[in-house]
């Protein structure tokens, strides 16, 4: 499986780039799978509270399922005003 993986915002400042292309091992098929298995490289990724995620630009779970191609966003809470 082959994702394309971005981070925005204090998550891409902390961890130094802003996009990378990951093959994540056979036994990952959540985000939240995802996320730990990328923290390996970017420890950073733990350390956000409350992190959020989005597949395919549809925000989600951690517990959202993952596939071959797609395309996952980490960020940090948002707000507005």
């Amino acid at each position: 499986m082959n994702l394309k993986i971005l981070y925005f915002a204090s998550i891409s400042e902390a961890i130094g780039i802003t996009a990378e292309n990951f093959a994540p091992p056979p036994e990952v098929t959540t985000v939240g799978g995802l996320r730990d298995a990328l923290a390996r490289q970017h420890p950073a990724l733990l350390k956000t509270k409350n992190l959020r995620a989005a597949v395919n630009r549809k925000v989600c779970g951690m517990d959202a399922d993952i596939a071959d191609g797609d395309e996952i966003a980490f960020f940090p809470p948002v707000t507005g005003g």
